[in-house]
């Protein structure tokens, strides 16, 4: 990044009440290194306005995996993000930031603004969905639920622990299968007559990379440019939000649809 670069640096609303220090630390080497104009929205419609108003600047997001998402998807929809580039210093506990570190972002706040000022662009693969959507990262149909219990579920707890003492526990868990009809180019990969545990999807290469978990079978997979599932209603996880329900998704790989600026290798 030359001398003459200007940034946007939004500071995103959770970042700032979660860590303060970590973002005075982050706005502090990018004012050093380059003319930067802070903006601290207050909510999400005042981060959409503040990044629409960018002008010529670089956006640089201090925030979580949301923030980033939130970031590519309304660069996405103003069809913007073949443009240019965006930055982002992570900001937030480790469970939020898992997509971030998983790009490549470094994992402190100095390294991670520095990137932002002596990095380079990494053009990065997108799948886009046919509501708009977007994921950077991993894809499941459906959502896995997650395995927690309530914390103050005492009595539930003791029940378990009854039933536990008068008959044996079972040797393993039930697998919770799904009727799913999934094409791939339109390639017919499991038809809603043969139960799946599910179907995992990432972006490599510029395609879809697509795992069918049938319930019977070793898994197969197959690679291609557009995926569509349908079935009975299904909800599905995206970096770690859960959509939906939805009866039918298509999703699209698009190569280099997005520029990450990274430390450079």
């Amino acid at each position: 990044m030359s001398d003459h670069d200007q940034l946007l640096v939004i500071v995103d609303p959770v970042a700032r009440r979660s860590d303060g220090e970590s973002v005075r630390i982050a706005k502090d080497v990018l004012s050093a290194g380059a003319e930067a104009k802070i903006c601290l929205p207050d909510s999400p419609e005042e981060f959409t306005r503040a990044l629409a108003r960018r002008g010529s600047r670089h956006p640089v997001v201090l925030g979580d995996d949301r923030a980033l998402l939130r970031t590519v998807t309304l660069l996405h929809r103003e069809r913007e993000l073949a443009e240019g580039a965006l930055s982002l210093v992570p900001i937030g506990p480790p469970d939020a930031l898992e997509l971030a570190h998983a790009l490549g972002v470094p994992r402190s706040t100095p390294a991670a603004a520095r990137a932002v000022l002596d990095g380079a662009v990494r053009r990065l693969d997108l799948l886009v969905d046919d509501s708009d959507g977007v994921v950077l990262g991993d894809l499941l149909v459906p959502a896995v639920p997650a395995l927690t219990a309530p914390t103050s579920s005492v009595w539930g707890t003791c029940r378990s622990l009854v039933r536990t003492l008068v008959r044996p526990a079972p040797t393993a868990l039930a697998v919770r299968t799904h009727r799913l009809r999934v094409e791939a180019d339109g390639v017919l990969l499991a038809d809603v007559d043969t139960p799946v545990e599910g179907v995992s999807v990432r972006s490599v290469a510029g395609t879809a990379e697509v795992t069918v978990h049938p319930a019977t079978a070793p898994a197969h997979l197959a690679r291609a440019r557009t995926l569509t599932v349908s079935g009975p209603d299904f909800r599905y996880r995206a970096d770690g939000r859960v959509s939906g329900p939805v009866r039918r998704r298509t999703w699209t790989a698009r190569a280099g649809a997005w520029g990450l600026t990274l430390p450079r290798s």
